[in-house]
């Protein structure tokens, strides 16, 4: 039965050939990995496969065969097809429904060349062929380039032939000419990305003049610089460079180019160059961060990010043929600016060193500049492929420059970068990692080798049966790969015992010297066989072991590992040393020194210059170099300078190296050759130089088909090289597998040695077990009891034999045996039994001597269910450290516990000449312990009962003897000690925990001597809490006990502390304060101190002697140890500590000033500093601040000192001078300003300025915002309180209440309220302020207008209030009133009067006509008259008065003369009152008339004399 599927079965439309051939390649995959990957696959057998060839080949009977083999097969052949066809069928629907869900990222990878085309030199009309091999998913489509144009076959039919067959493809170019001379390149491409190789294609023409013998004679029979040129005769290329690129310097995110000109004589047009570039001996591969470019004679290497990774020595080889020349230079590349002032700089060089499907391995360099603050650790970010989401993988930094990274998702990739963190902040990330899947590498490594042809999908099936579920063996081959303070990385090999099915893994740890193993991974099974550890306690030992799991169980554990210590295997590097420095060029110099002797693992080396005189470092070199050898550039012609080296590896930097000599900076005699021009002179690998002496030649044909690929040339070298420039050197590569060496044989454990022979103790058999009775009886078996026989025969009983018969009709029948294999304890249970038959027991003991006699027959006991079974009672009871008032009682377990586990114990007990009925409980509730110590004070018999007959008692003698006693010595060790006056010959001493021997174990140990032991405890913890005890054997019961709880372990902990390291005590620790001066004082109190006590003073790890910024001083006689600082920089932050050494006593206090207590303390240092300063001229003694006077009115006040008569005393507001109506005397040395009516116009920034020829100093007070609102609270609640009471007022409208104020503000919240309801104001009741008088004005009163009134006054905090009662005599006072002003407004409302019209004066010209018109009103209608010189005036032709309407009056005088001008009245009167509106009225003559008038008038007279 062969079952095919393909990998289209389900049609997909709207998708593309690759995405097509993607899914099937997929379930390929997913066919094979879930079937035949971990040999689920059952290979068919030879005799099936020939019998299936047969059939297939004769057609005629295929059908009737067929049939007879189906008639053959088994049932269980039949069942188990059709659970693989089943199957086949569930793995096609989950392949269909993951690549449904399928992530693209799980598995995709960029194209990767496994074989890359190789170079040829072949003859004309012969032809070649290009071979390469390619991985990647999905599949790569290769194209082919010459000289970087595609490759056509169809433009040229029968030149070129391209195919691809299972993953190699390959160029087969047909009959070559000159014209197929070129560079050719394979191109891979999917959609991560593309990769191409390259390989050149050299063909030659033979000349009948040109002896072929030269080819195979050697490099004698050539000139040394003449080879074969693509034209077939001997010639040489001349390769130069110009314009080249310098050394050259960037920082990280910046872009960069280098580039030179290449000038190749002689020039063949169709024979292109090939270039390639170097970083430190390595060749650059395009990618994202690199491109290089050629033009046809300008080669140019491009970065489009600069990062630290990208700094080295850089070179370009252009090859000609087997000619080539290069050129070198360095690149530095400078950290980018911090974002947080202080952060350290990036780390550098983040891969993937270790990648599984559990967990990925990180590794990373650590960077040069740590930002000033030591680095405390680094963070690793993770960005799963195709996301843009970066998630933090550890929450505290790791120190170790190695992390496993755990949490990833099985088959998906990830990106990961770093980022370091100190005091100061996190510095910015790395540069991304390369991509890696989460894929175990024997997984990652068959996907990229699998054929990239398309898999059928036919699976073989084989006639065996199927297997049952195995349960995997136990790994082997577990070790530790790796121990940091952070983890532990454990491997191992797969079980050769795991069936068919997939596996898993538990991991599982205890301490060392105990058995407590726990299971690491509870949770999730481990799926690869290596693993990460975290959580493990830094310093303790460890053992590992492994489990395998499937579906049929769980595996036995491997074998443990040795005892891992969780720590740094790797330590931190020594400083290098023997630092020396040597001039090179004017801008560079060359720096040796000593590699640190037992380093390990270094990564390389960092190198600090320094200007002298400066104290600043500079870094030379961001990316850690190798070698012992650098070449510094960068420096100032004419400068000195001094040099520094570190040392990194994984766990850490070195110290610095000493400093160097200072060196001036100049050219050397001569010129300079540095490392970065030659590495010949070093051990740097690679042999890259700049060597422009002469030509680099590749060797000579070997063969005519190789065509002088493998000659040899002879070619000038650099003195001193050991290097043969321009050597191509191709190793072949084999792989050996040799067999791991055979341990030899262990040596057999327990092997004898050779002494006299003892002679054997005598010893008998054992008389019979007795008191057999039934514990527990079930339908069909029972559990019997019995006890120790009471003669053993002088040695231990090794076990016990049962015998069982029937009962029926009391008749008993024959013996039969009940156990083959003798029983250790006192109990057994005998099964297949008959239900409800009668049945008799008997037991026999056996020793060494033999199997004793048999018990008497028991009683018949019935086969018959019991509702309940209890315990068997405890054995083995014993009693020990007798005291006057105490005893300790010691028994074991009962056989049987019953159905349920035993849960506690009552232990009775009665005086020894007490009667039986007076046995009474010693302990209320159940103790759960197998032992008990009484407290009493007679003679005793005690036993323990669980509802079984009492043990035989016994007789307690109370005796009295010595104690344990616990002592710490001089080294701090603590133990028990114990003496016995009354031991025998063949007494020992026995300890035990909690009435448990100790014999073995391993933190504790026993040294007796004599009558004398001490039990020692080698790490006391609270692991060690309990009971621990003695006993005296051969002895009547002499012992005793010592507890030791929790409180006893720290105590004796403290103590044993206390004598191993003696302190000097101390009064009162480091502290710091702030002196007048701004100065900064540490200091501590010791209770005492010697005349030879000794203080040093740490700062950071590092030892501060006195000088000019540091002051000590010690007081032997107080025990005060001071250190003065005039001023705290920034780079005074860190840990302060004063370490005090009198004596063997030590002892030290530390202060730790960082973060925002740092920066606390140096303001406030440099606050008291300007503080002081301030206070040598005019200054503030209490700062400007405010208070609310009696007239609630704000009073800003501030009190000065130092100041002199010339001091002045200027006051502002929001930066505007004000003036002050007073000048200042300072006699009380207070300064006020008054604002009055205080308001919100009065809110803004005061301040007050004092100055005068010694300096000034200022004061500000802000009352803005909530300082203006907490202000205008008190002057409202100051305002609220100076309210007067309330007062009653009527008013011709109704009755007023009302209050006086000192003046109102808006602020102050005024609320009314009437018999305790707050009043709802209409237009009959309603509130206002009048000025300083707040009111409540009531409308036409009414009786339900009586009662008590408040009036609340709101300051915006509390309120404050006034009352008045509106009732009785004072409401029919103030109503009355009302009704009589009620009655007067009527009246003066309705009374006669003037309302206008009638002007004060008026003067009229004479001769002019005068018409007034006035309104009047009064009800009843008011009677009009009018007066002149108040006397009665009556309406003629001349003067008209009249009324129309009742209110209009009309006052006429025609031609007014002189004789009209008087005082005039109008009078109105009615029954309410009268009024008079008076007017003057006035006539003038015109001047010209009146002049006239005068003339006329002497002329007259003058006629009439």
């Amino acid at each position: 039965m062969v079952p095919i599927f393909s990998g289209r079965q389900v049609p997909v439309s709207g998708i593309t050939d690759t995405e097509e051939e993607r899914i099937k390649e997929a379930v390929a995959y997913i066919a094979q990995r879930n079937l035949l990957a971990s040999e689920e696959g059952i290979m068919t057998s030879k005799h099936s496969t020939t019998s299936k060839q047969s059939m297939a080949s004769k057609q005629s009977t295929s059908a009737l065969q067929q049939e007879e083999t189906y008639e053959k097969k088994s049932r269980k052949v039949a069942i188990r097809e059709k659970a693989e066809r089943l199957s086949l069928r569930k793995t096609l629907e989950e392949t269909e429904a993951y690549h449904r869900k399928l992530n693209e990222d799980s598995l995709l990878h960029a194209p990767e060349f496994i074989i890359k085309p190789r170079s040829h030199t072949v003859w004309e009309k012969q032809s070649v062929k290009l071979h390469c091999s390619v991985a990647g998913w999905p599949e790569p489509r290769v194209t082919w380039y010459k000289n970087q144009v595609p490759i056509n076959v169809h433009t040229n039919p029968g030149k070129y032939i391209i195919e691809s067959r299972y993953g190699m493809h390959t160029l087969e170019i047909n009959a070559c000419d000159f014209e197929d001379t070129a560079q050719y390149r394979a191109s891979a491409m999917n959609v991560k990305g593309e990769l191409s190789a390259y390989a050149s294609v050299v063909v030659k023409r033979y000349k009948g003049e040109f002896d072929e013998t030269c080819f195979h004679a050697g490099s004698s029979t050539l000139p040394l610089s003449s080879a074969v040129t693509p034209f077939g005769y001997a010639s040489k290329f001349e390769i130069h460079f110009d314009d080249k690129f310098d050394v050259s310097f960037g920082r990280e995110g910046e872009t960069m180019s280098l580039g030179c000109r290449v000038v190749i004589t002689p020039e063949i047009k169709t024979f292109q160059p090939e270039v390639q570039w170097y970083r430190n001996g390595a060749p650059i591969s395009p990618s994202k961060w690199v491109q290089a470019h050629w033009s046809g004679d300008r080669a140019t290497l491009t970065f489009s990010h600069l990062n630290k990774e990208d700094e080295g020595l850089y070179t370009i080889r252009v090859r000609m043929g087997e000619y080539y020349e290069q050129y070198s230079a360095y690149v530095f590349v400078r950290d980018a600016d911090a974002e947080i002032k202080g952060a350290p700089a990036s780390p550098l060089d983040v891969m993937p060193l270790d990648a599984n499907k559990d967990f990925i391995i990180i590794s990373w360099k650590q960077p040069a500049v740590d930002g000033g603050s030591p680095i405390l650790g680094y963070f690793i970010d993770k960005c799963e492929v195709g996301t843009d989401t970066w998630s933090q993988c550890n929450d505290t930094p790791v120190k170790f420059a190695r992390f496993p990274v755990t949490g990833l998702i099985e088959g998906r990739s990830y990106i990961f970068r770093v980022r370091a963190v100190n005091n100061n902040g996190i510095g910015l990330p790395s540069r991304v990692s390369e991509p890696v899947a989460a894929l175990d590498p024997a997984e990652k490594a068959r996907l990229k080798s699998r054929p990239s042809a398309p898999w059928t999908g036919q699976i073989i099936v084989t006639e065996e049966e199927p297997a049952e579920g195995i349960i995997p063996g136990a790994p082997t081959d577990l070790s530790v790969n790796e121990t940091t303070p952070s983890y532990v990385v454990l491997s191992w090999k797969p079980p050769g015992q795991r069936g068919h099915e997939g596996i898993t893994y538990f991991i599982e740890k205890c301490e060392a010297e105990s058995q407590n193993w726990q299971r690491v991974n509870t949770e999730l099974p481990v799926k690869s066989p290596r693993f990460a550890l975290f959580d493990l306690a830094e310093g303790k030992s460890y053992c590992f072991r492994v489990r395998c799991s499937n579906s049929a169980g769980i595996g036995e554990p491997s074998e443990a590992t040795e005892v891992t210590v969780v720590g740094a295997k790797l330590d931190i590097p020594k400083a290098p040393s023997k630092i020396i420095p040597s001039r090179n060029t004017d801008t560079s110099v060359v720096v040796t020194w000593e590699e640190p002797k037992d380093a390990k693992e270094l990564v390389g080396y960092y190198i600090e210059s320094s200007v002298v005189g400066s104290g600043k470092w500079e870094p030379c070199n961001n990316n850690p170099v190798k070698g012992s050898r650098f070449t510094c550039h960068g420096l100032v012609t004419g400068q000195n300078y001094i040099f520094r080296v570190r040392a990194v590896n994984a766990a850490g930097l070195s110290d610095y190296s000493q400093d160097s000599e200072a060196i001036e900076v100049k050219a050397a005699i001569g010129g300079g050759v540095s490392q970065d021009v030659c590495p010949e002179l070093s051990d740097t690998p690679g042999g890259l130089t700049d060597f422009r002496g002469g030509m680099h030649e590749a060797s000579q044909p070997t063969s005519k088909k190789d065509a002088l690929l493998g000659s040899k040339l002879n070619k000038p070298t650099l003195p001193g090289s050991s290097h043969k420039l321009g050597k191509t050197e191709v190793s072949k590569v084999s792989e050996t597998v040799q067999d791991e060496p055979i341990p030899p044989p262990a040596a057999p454990k327990g092997k004898s040695k050779s002494g006299p022979l003892k002679k054997k103790k005598d010893v008998a058999t054992p008389s019979p077990p007795y008191d057999i009775t039934s514990l527990e009886s079930f339908r069909d078996s029972m559990v019997l009891g019995w006890k120790q026989p009471d003669k053993t025969g002088g040695t231990d009983i090794t076990g016990y034999y049962v015998n069982f018969r029937e009962v029926i009709g009391g008749v008993p029948g024959k013996w039969r045996e009940a156990n083959i294999k003798a029983v250790s304890d006192q109990a057994y249970k005998i099964s297949n039994l008959k239900e409800n038959m009668v049945y008799q027991f008997q037991v026999a003991a056996m020793n060494i001597a033999g199997l004793g006699e048999f018990s008497a027959a028991s009683e018949s006991f019935k086969c018959e269910e019991w509702t309940i079974a209890v315990p068997g009672p405890p054995h083995n009871l014993k009693y020990s450290e007798v005291r006057k008032t105490s005893l300790v009682l010691q028994w074991k377990p009962p056989v049987h516990s019953g159905r349920t586990p035993v849960t506690g114990y009552f232990v009775d007990l009665k005086e020894a000449n007490a009667k039986e009925d007076q046995w009474r409980g010693l302990n209320k509730t159940a103790t759960e312990n197998k032992y008990l110590r009484p407290h009493f004070g007679k003679q005793l018999l005690a036993h323990i009962s669980l509802f079984f007959p009492y043990l035989p008692p016994f007789l307690i003698q109370l005796t009295g003897t010595k104690e344990v006693v616990v002592t710490v010595d001089d080294d701090g060790v603590i133990s028990l000690n114990f003496e016995c006056d009354q031991m025998s010959p063949d007494s020992k001493f026995i300890w035990s925990k909690d009435y448990v021997s100790t014999e073995d174990s391993p933190r504790l140990e026993v040294e007796s001597k004599g009558n004398k032991t001490k039990l020692t405890f080698k790490d006391l913890g609270m692991e060690d809490l309990g009971i621990y005890s003695c006993d005296v054997t051969d002895t009547d019961g002499i012992a005793s006990s010592y507890v030791i709880d929790e409180e006893e372990v720290k105590r004796l902990l403290a103590l044993s502390h206390e004598h191993k390291f003696p302190t000097v005590p101390v009064k009162s620790e480091l502290a710091v304060e702030i002196l007048e001066k701004g100065q900064v004082r540490f200091w501590m109190q010791a209770e005492k101190l010697s005349s030879n006590a000794k203080v040093n003073y740490i700062f950071n790890e590092k030892e501060i002697f006195e000088g000019p910024k540091y002051k000590m001083h010690i007081d032997r006689n107080t025990g005060i140890i001071e250190m003065f600082m005039e001023k705290l920089q920034d780079e005074d932050e860190g840990t302060y500590t004063f370490q005090l050494q009198d004596g063997k006593a030590s002892g030290h206090s530390s202060l730790v000033l960082i973060g925002d207590v740092y920066q606390k303390l140096q303001k406030e240092a440099e606050f008291q500093r300007q503080e002081w300063i301030r206070k040598q001229g005019p200054h503030f003694a209490e700062y400007l601040s405010w208070e609310v006077t009696g007239e609630c009115n704000v009073l800003l006040k501030c009190k000065v000192a130092n100041i002199k008569k010339e001091t002045l005393i200027v006051w502002y507001k929001d930066e505007k001078e004000i003036s002050e109506d007073e000048k200042h005397d300072f006699k009380d040395g207070i300064c006020t300003l008054l604002i009055t009516e205080f308001s919100k116009k009065d809110a803004g920034i005061y301040e007050v300025i004092l100055k005068d020829d010694r300096g000034k100093d200022k004061s500000r007070l802000k009352l803005v915002d909530e300082a203006f609102k907490e202000l205008m609270s008190e002057v409202c609640k100051n305002i609220a309180l100076s309210a007067t009471d309330l007062k009653i007022q009527s008013t011709a409208e109704g009755i007023r209440l009302y209050s006086f104020v000192t003046y109102y503000l808006d602020d102050l919240k005024v609320s009314w309220s009437h018999n305790g309801n707050t009043i709802k104001y209409t237009d009959r009741v309603k509130t206002g302020v009048t000025g300083e008088q707040i009111w409540l004005q009531i409308n036409e009163p009414t009786p339900n207008d009586k009662g008590k009134y408040v009036m609340e006054l709101f300051d915006g905090k509390t309120g404050h209030q006034k009352t008045v009662d509106l009732s009785g005599q004072a409401y029919d006072e103030a109503f009355a009133e009302f009704q009589r002003l009620k009655q007067a407004a009527i009246a003066e409302k309705n009374r006669a009067r003037v309302l206008g019209g009638l002007p004060d004066v008026v003067t009229i010209q004479e001769g002019k006509d005068l018409n007034l018109t006035c309104n009047v009103w009064g009800d009843p209608a008011p009677e009009v008259s009018w007066m002149k010189n108040e006397k009665a005036l009556v309406s003629d032709d001349h003067c008209s008065l009249r009324m129309e309407a009742g209110k209009t009056v009309y006052f006429t005088i025609t031609a007014v003369s002189s004789s009209d001008s008087g005082k005039y009245g109008l009078v109105v009167k009615n029954k309410y009152g009268s009024e008079i509106s008076d007017l003057t009225i006035s006539v003038f003559i015109p001047e010209g008339e009146a002049r006239k008038s005068l003339s006329e008038a002497p002329k007259g007279i003058k006629k009439s004399k």
